[in-house]
């Protein structure tokens, strides 16, 4: 048969059953599928049965589903209107399960009406990057932005519409989406949510009225707020505010609105004014960004928050208490072992912060510069509380909250679907799928966690073992160091350019003007790198394999210590999208010190290899860094590899999706790997030189010295 000519209903049918046969039934066939798609022409019903097939290896009810609905479809849309609704109802079903994505697919018509207004509309998706990053730009607490069927915030999430269309322009739509983010952030960085406004309203009779009002008067304040950290933001509410007619208030609220708009004003002065109009009849017209106040979900997050930035902090208070040393003057002095260490949180003044200050933490009452992890839980703290309490400053003991300790073995990897341990202090990343051609949404759950100290013997034994090489490296890194670069042809320099002077002879005996360029200078160059160690710690480097690898870090610290160069290590494993685990070894703000020697001696192996998602942190993390040159450099002894089917083709394409974001973001990757058939799938992950075989697993540590001295020089 020609590939031009349609397939008939039978032969539709047959290449259905081979995709639906689980969902089939006596009763529930593909006949009626078969015989509407036997209408179109062989191009399309191609499309359709490639695409059946592709959503029935992730669900076949789907796929029947899809099936069923899509012979209307077709005759509403196009190919690549009918892509995009696969993609919706296909991350629907990535995020929430089968049968709300089954409704979503069975909406048709809903869908299709909101497609036809993409053509004025601006999508959320298409300027989510846009929005995050402006939000990052903001002060406080790092938020996500989501698309919601109200617009509100819960302090962590920002929820707006998947669709803006309330303007005929899409630049206006866009800016209706900034002014949405921006009253959300406000609420959350001007004390909206210090008071507890479900306690503040119940007094009054009708609580959601109350509630409306003084989220009406915490509006006024808010915006007034706006006008002085953000003029241009808040000249942009003016206009969204003048298009829609909202410019007006009540005559009597008007006396109130001059008393909120004053700098000093607080949440506090938004609910004494509530008691003075809760009376009136009269209630503002919401304005077009403002959307609503959610309490009872606010207080979730925050009582759940709360507990986890407590826990957090005592624990990062434990970490520096154990770092502490005594000044090299006081060393051989005798020293009170039992003493507790003392935490205290002084105020000081910081202009940026909305009350005009903020806290410095000190240790035995002297100040001490937290890492950047610890400010930010300080912050959120403060932010949250408006203090540090007395009960936040004790240091965690032996029993006190520590993830690391969490059991390890004899794991059912079932358990990972039951709880909210995906909800809890957990990073959420996108994943690739290669046959989608799109992402899933919020797919992969990762959580970093702390390497388990061991006795840093292990450190002492390797650079015993290794002293001789030790000593080369050591020389060969500070050589690196201290390396100059001749520079040629200069105005003025060291010495005279031999090279430039005969050219110059020559221009002058020629009749040419003479170059005054005649030395050359010596230029120290100055390293400007960070790097980031990515190590496998999955199950298969048990043995020989974790050993080289401790091995090749320990050489690489020493030496690196010598550069100077900004490095960080972390190691990866775990088991499915919902435990992907990150375990901090070194920071990059956190000194090569004892406790970092006694990570790298506890370094394990774990469970599974899921790659994607840590590049994608990794690369987060590093982008957070200043440095002129970034490198991403992974030691692995295999390819992506996972218990839930991340593997094969799917986690090859994956990681090389995330490797090429690592590198739209200026981030340089590079593979060490030990696997021998490396060759078969990383030059098409890291390109055909981005990576490197090692061989022999015992020559591990002698090489990734050499290989980085090589990348960085």
């Amino acid at each position: 048969m020609s590939t031009s000519t349609p397939l008939n209903p039978t032969e539709i049918e047959e290449r259905l059953d081979e995709f639906l046969d689980p969902v089939l039934s006596s009763r529930r066939t593909a006949v009626e599928p078969a015989r509407l798609l036997a209408d179109f022409d062989r191009a399309r019903q191609e499309f359709v049965l490639r695409w059946v097939g592709i959503i029935a290896r992730s669900n076949a009810e789907m796929a029947y589903q899809f099936a069923s609905h899509v012979p209307r479809a077709l005759g509403l849309m196009d190919e690549a209107g009918i892509e995009a609704w696969i993609i919706h109802f296909m991350d629907v079903y990535d995020k929430t399960g089968l049968y709300p994505a089954a409704q979503a697919l069975q909406a048709l018509d809903a869908y299709t009406q909101a497609l036809n207004q993409k053509a004025t509309g601006l999508p959320l998706d298409q300027v989510l990057g846009i929005l995050e990053t402006f939000v990052r730009g903001l002060n406080g607490r790092a938020m996500k932005i989501a698309a919601g069927q109200e617009i509100y915030t819960d302090t962590e999430t920002l929820y707006l519409p998947g669709m803006l269309s309330r303007f005929a322009a899409r630049a206006d739509n866009f800016r209706l989406y900034k002014a949405m983010v921006a009253h959300q952030w406000a609420q959350t960085w001007f004390g909206t949510w210090c008071l507890n406004i479900t306690e503040a309203v119940a007094e009054f009779t009708d609580a959601p009225r109350a509630i409306r009002l003084f989220h009406a008067l915490e509006t006024v304040r808010l915006d007034a707020c706006i006008a002085r950290e953000l003029p241009g933001m808040y000249r942009d509410l003016c206009a969204l505010r003048q298009a829609h007619n909202q410019t007006a208030l009540p005559e009597h609220w008007k006396e109130l609105a001059v008393h909120l708009q004053t700098p000093g004003a607080t949440v506090q002065d938004s609910l004494a004014c509530l008691h003075k109009v809760y009376s009136s009849d009269q209630m503002p017209e919401p304005v077009c960004y403002q959307g609503l106040l959610l309490p009872e979900r606010v207080e979730q997050v925050l009582a759940l928050r709360r507990e986890r930035d407590k826990n957090a902090f005592r624990t990062a208070l434990a970490r520096l208490a154990a770092e502490r040393k005594p000044a090299p003057e006081q060393a051989d002095a005798p020293r009170d072992t039992a003493a507790e260490p003392s935490f205290t949180a002084q105020s000081v003044p910081d202009p940026d912060m909305p009350e005009g200050f903020t806290f410095e933490l000190q240790l035995d009452g002297q100040p001490v510069t937290p890492p950047e992890d610890v400010q930010s839980v300080m912050d959120s703290i403060i932010q949250d509380l408006g203090e540090i309490p007395d009960d936040y400053l004790v240091a965690a003991g032996d029993g006190g909250y520590r993830m690391e300790n969490t059991a390890k073995t004899e794991r059912d990897p079932t358990d990972v679907w039951k709880g909210t341990y995906h909800e809890d202090g957990a990073f959420l990343y996108n994943e690739w799928d290669h046959e989608r051609r799109h992402y899933r949404k919020n797919w992969c759950v990762l959580r970093e966690l702390d390497v388990h100290p061991q006795s840093p013997e292990f450190v002492a034994q390797t650079l015993s073992k290794y002293s001789g090489l030790v000593k080369v490296l050591r020389r060969t890194f500070e050589a690196l160091r201290g390396e100059d670069k001749l520079l040629k042809k200069q105005p003025y320099g060291d010495d005279v350019d031999i090279d430039a002077l005969v050219e110059a002879y020559a221009d002058s005996a020629s009749g040419l003007e003479m170059s005054e360029r005649l030395f050359t200078k010596l230029h120290k160059l100055e390293r400007n790198i960070a790097v980031m160690f990515m190590v496998d710690m999955s199950g298969s480097t048990k043995g020989w394999i974790n050993e080289a690898e401790r091995e090749a870090l320990v050489l690489l610290a020493e030496s690196l210590e010598a550069l100077g160069d900004r490095y960080a290590i972390y190691g990866f494993s775990g088991m499915t999208r919902k435990r992907c685990e990150l375990y901090r070894i070194k920071r990059f703000d956190e000194p090569y010190s004892d406790i970092v020697r006694a990570r790298i001696s506890g370094i394990t192996p774990q469970d599974y290899t899921r790659m994607g998602v840590t590049i994608r942190h990794l690369s987060k993390l590093l982008n957070g860094i200043d440095a002129r040159t970034k490198l991403l450099i992974t030691l692995s002894d295999g390819k992506p590899d996972d218990y839930d089917g991340y593997r094969g083709t799917y986690g090859i394409e994956d990681t090389r999706q995330a490797l090429i974001e690592a590198k739209r973001d200026g981030i340089h990757p590079f593979c060490i790997t030990i696997d021998t058939e490396a060759r078969e799938y990383l030059p098409h992950m890291y390109g055909a030189v981005n990576y490197t075989l090692v061989d022999d697993v015992r020559k591990l540590p002698l090489k990734v010295s050499d290989i980085y001295r090589r990348l960085t020089s």
